[in-house]
């Protein structure tokens, strides 16, 4: 191997960790608030993919019904849930309307432009919007109700969010992989190595969605709350945090972050209705590396495991999951040894 091969591994390694940083911040982030391992966070990147592959060919992505379905399910769970809480139904009624207004407004926008083969920026944003109503509902039907189980039940949980959620990829999208245009063909040579136009567009968003995080946490009211639920859960509700809203908002924000990683690796690789699981799985090893609560050390993490990925597919292609995967035992083992119980494991 020389300095250019390395040079272009190196490039590669890091490209793919800048996705992995995302979806692993994205892992931090809802484990930190709602102690919720999600599994699923990398169908959030196959739904993201695939949704825009398929307004790319003029027609409706299956994911508007599934929107549907499940914001309707959401609807009537509110309702009762507001009936058996207060039997006030009008009470149930505003807050079913509430849970239904904004995937009825996405999906009918869909419906619409779908058709008329709009640019490709207006049907990424579309796709994002779409994928990224997922998140509250995803929380609603399957999360809220369990807020209060403990880590282990959340994570089976989790477990059958991720199978429901890939069963209805291959319904929806079917079995057929896609591969999304490149959102910049130019290229920009630097030595041995080429910076393509989706190399740059994949680190400057991965940059710009960092320093978005940052100051939503640091100068929001609602990051604040939100970093208060992560601390404290119980002192965060004494305080007139709603737990709920919390939820809802951290599940939407990884449902963001998951459909903008998967339009940037849309166009690098073929996306098929299960590759999500493989995709999330490395964010979580980068997660895991950061103690599951690091923001800074859940992207280093990740910019690791793609320099360690992209140099084990070009020594051993075939085991290149395998060495990725390793990595997570040394680090659990080192942290079982060296970190406490929490209080909540009482």
């Amino acid at each position: 191997m020389d300095f250019s091969i390395a040079s272009i591994l190196m490039l590669d390694g890091i490209t793919n960790g800048a996705v992995y940083g995302l979806l692993g911040l994205a892992t931090v982030l809802v484990f930190t608030v709602t102690r919720v391992i999600f599994i699923p966070q990398g169908e959030f990147v196959a739904y993201g993919a695939l949704t825009l592959a398929i307004l790319q060919t003029g027609k409706v992505p299956g994911t508007v019904w599934l929107l549907m379905i499940l914001a309707s399910v959401a609807a009537v769970m509110e309702l009762v849930s507001r009936w058996h809480h207060d039997k006030n139904i009008a009470a149930g009624l505003k807050a079913g309307f509430k849970t239904l207004i904004a995937p009825v407004l996405i999906s009918g926008l869909t419906l619409w432009a779908a058709p008329l083969q709009l640019p490709l920026l207006v049907q990424a944003l579309l796709s994002v919007a779409i994928v990224t109503a997922f998140g509250p509902l995803v929380y609603r039907v399957a999360y809220q109700s369990l807020e209060d189980a403990t880590p282990l039940v959340l994570l089976i949980v989790s477990v059958g969010v991720h199978f429901a959620m890939t069963g209805f990829g291959l319904l929806f999208f079917g079995a057929e992989g896609f591969r999304n245009p490149s959102f910049w063909s130019s290229t920009l040579a630097m030595g041995p190595i080429t910076l393509s136009g989706q190399t740059l567009i994949i680190f400057a968003t991965a940059l710009a969605l960092i320093v978005l995080l940052w100051l939503f946490f640091e100068r929001t009211l609602f990051g604040k709350a939100l970093r208060a639920t992560a601390v404290n859960r119980t002192g965060a509700r004494l305080m007139g945090i709603s737990t709920h809203t919390s939820g809802q908002l951290t599940f939407m924000m990884a449902a963001l972050i998951g459909a903008i990683s998967g339009l940037l690796i849309g166009p690098s690789t073929t996306v098929f209705y299960d590759s999500g699981f493989l995709i999330g799985l490395k964010g979580f090893v980068a997660a895991v590396v950061a103690g599951l609560a690091s923001y800074p050390g859940a992207m280093l993490g990740a910019l690791f495991v793609g320099v360690v990925e992209s140099f084990g597919s070009f020594w051993a292609s075939a085991f290149k999951e395998v060495i990725v995967f390793t990595l997570i035992l040394p680090v659990l083992l080192w942290r079982s040894l060296h970190s406490g119980h929490s209080d909540e494991d009482h």
